[in-house]
C-alpha cells in the first residue's frame, strides 16, 4: 500500500485539486468580441429559441455537478459542506482523468432543517437548490448525503429534471458490488436467484446494493441494521427499510449468515466474526467494504477459511478486488453524457455491471499488471473478480453499454452512431 503523511497530503492539496481549463483561444479583439460582447448574443438568441442547443454551444454536455451538503463525508460523518470541498474536487480529477468528463464541486451551504449549516438535511433545500442550477449541467452527481434524505432527494430531483442525476455513494457501490457477485456466482457454478445474500447496513449503499441485487434476479437477500435483521413485523421500520424487510426467522447478523452464500457488508468494522464467516456455506463471497478497516479483515477470514475456496473483497486498495467507485461514475456518466440521457435509468445502472463483470474476465493488460506488480498472477478467479480502476477498457466497455442501453431503454436523445469509433478515439487521460 502507498505510504505518505498528513503533511504530503496537505501540501498535495495546496491550492486545491480543480480549475478552468479554456476550450476556446482568445489571442486577438476578434476572439474577445465572440467570446463576448457583442458575439455572444447569437448563441444567447439560439438557446432561447431552442433550449437544446445549450447542448452545442455551451459546455453543458460534458459537464456534471458534485453535490454535497456534507452530511455524511466519506467515514467520517457529518463534517460540513465547506470541509465536504476536497472530496468533491477529489470526484471532480477522477471524472476527468478517467470519464474525461468536466465535473463541478458544488458544495451547498443552508441545506438543513432550518435553513442553519447543522443538524439534519433538508430535503426541500437541497432539490430546490440543485433545481435552480441544474440548466448549466449535463448531469447531476449527488455525493455524501446522509440517508434517508438521500433517498427521497435523489427520487425527486430524477422525477423533476431531465437530465440524469446519480448519486454515487448509492448506485456507484451497488453497481460494482453488483459486478462482482455476478462474477463470483459464475465462480462457484451457482444462479444469482439461488444465492443467498445477507447485507449489513441499511443506509443509501445497502439499500440499493439490495435493489440491483434483486433487480439482476436475487431473490433471498436479507437486509440488517444495527438493531439486527430487517423482517416483516418488526416494529418501528418506515420507508426503504420496510420495502427489503425478509420473511425469516433470522434475528441477528450471526443468524442471519448461517448457510448463507454473500455476506456484503456497507457497515462497521469487526462486526462479523471468524465464527461467522465458518458457519457460511461453502465457497462464499465476502464483500466486508467498511471503510478504513472492514467488518472483517480478509486475514481473519484467510485463517478460517484455510484451502477451501471463497472470494474476499473490500473498499481498500492494499487488498485484491476493491470495491471502488471510480470504477463506475466516470463511465456511466461518460455513456449518459454522450446518449444526452434524460435519466440514469436501471437499465443503465445493470449495463454498467455487466459491462465490467465480463472486463474482469478478459486477460489482463501488460500496462495493468505492471502498475500492479505487487499483485502477481492477476487473473479472472477468487482474487481478481473486479477490474482495475487503470483498465483502459472500461472507458469503452461501460461508456459504451451504458450509452446503448439509454436508448433501448427509450431515454436517449442524441444519436450513437459511430459511438465506439469515437471512443476509441477519445485521448485517455487516467494516467496524467
Amino acid at each position: 500500500m502507498t505510504q505518505f503523511t498528513s503533511e504530503q497530503v496537505l501540501d498535495y492539496h495546496l491550492g486545491g485539486k480543480v480549475g478552468l481549463r479554456l476550450a476556446k483561444r482568445l489571442d486577438t479583439v476578434r476572439d474577445l468580441c465572440m467570446a463576448y460582447t457583442p458575439g455572444v448574443a447569437v448563441p444567447v438568441k439560439e438557446i432561447a429559441r431552442d433550449p437544446g442547443a445549450a447542448y452545442r454551444y455551451t459546455a453543458k454536455g460534458n459537464l456534471v455537478a458534485v453535490v454535497s451538503d456534507g452530511t455524511a463525508v466519506l467515514g467520517l460523518g457529518d463534517m460540513g459542506a465547506t470541509a465536504s470541498i476536497p472530496v468533491m474536487e477529489g470526484k471532480a480529477v477522477l471524472f476527468k482523468a478517467f470519464g474525461d468528463v468536466d465535473g463541478w464541486p458544488v458544495s451547498l451551504n443552508g441545506c438543513r432543517r432550518g435553513g442553519g449549516n447543522t443538524g439534519p438535511t433538508d430535503p426541500e433545500r437541497v432539490i430546490d437548490a440543485v433545481t435552480m442550477l441544474a440548466p448549466m449541467y449535463g448531469g447531476i452527481n449527488l455525493e455524501d448525503i446522509a440517508a434517508p434524505a438521500c433517498f427521497e432527494i435523489e427520487d425527486r430531483l430524477e422525477a423533476g429534471l431531465d437530465i440524469p442525476v446519480f448519486h454515487d455513494d448509492q448506485w456507484g457501490t451497488a453497481v460494482i458490488t453488483l459486478a462482482g457477485i455476478a462474477n463470483y456466482a459464475r465462480l462457484c457454478e451457482r444462479e444469482l436467484s439461488a444465492l443467498r445474500v445477507v447485507i449489513n447496513g441499511a443506509g443509501a449503499a445497502g439499500i440499493r446494493i439490495a435493489e440491483m441485487l434483486k433487480a439482476a434476479g436475487a431473490r433471498a437477500v436479507t437486509l440488517c441494521d444495527s438493531k439486527g435483521v430487517i423482517y416483516r413485523g418488526r416494529g418501528g421500520l418506515t420507508g426503504k427499510k420496510e420495502e427489503h424487510a425478509a420473511e425469516t426467522s433470522a434475528r441477528t447478523l450471526g443468524e442471519a449468515l448461517r448457510d448463507a452464500h454473500v455476506f456484503i457488508g456497507v457497515s462497521v468494522a469487526g462486526c462479523v466474526g471468524g465464527e461467522d464467516v465458518r458457519g457460511m456455506a461453502a465457497y462464499p463471497a465476502i464483500f466486508a467494504m467498511a471503510n478504513p478497516d472492514p467488518e472483517i479483515r480478509p486475514e481473519q477470514v484467510a485463517a478460517v477459511m484455510g484451502d477451501r475456496p471463497y472470494v474476499m473483497a473490500t473498499g481498500r486498495s492494499d487488498y485484491p478486488n476493491q470495491v471502488n467507485n471510480v470504477l463506475g461514475f466516470p463511465f456511466l456518466f461518460r455513456g449518459a453524457l454522450d446518449a444526452r440521457a434524460r435519466v440514469m435509468s436501471m437499465e443503465m445502472k445493470m449495463a454498467a455491471a455487466e459491462a465490467l463483470a465480463a472486463v474482469a474476465r478478459e486477460p489482463v493488460t501488460r500496462e495493468v499488471q505492471d502498475l500492479f506488480a505487487h499483485e502477481p498472477e492477476l487473473a479472472f478467479g477468487p482474487r481478481y473478480v473486479i477490474p482495475k480502476p487503470f483498465d483502459r477498457r472500461l472507458f469503452m466497455e461501460v461508456s459504451s453499454a451504458v450509452a446503448g442501453a439509454a436508448v433501448k431503454a427509450g431515454v436517449a436523445r442524441a444519436s450513437l452512431e459511430g459511438y465506439r469509433e469515437r471512443l476509441a478515439g477519445w485521448r485517455w487521460t487516467g494516467q496524467g
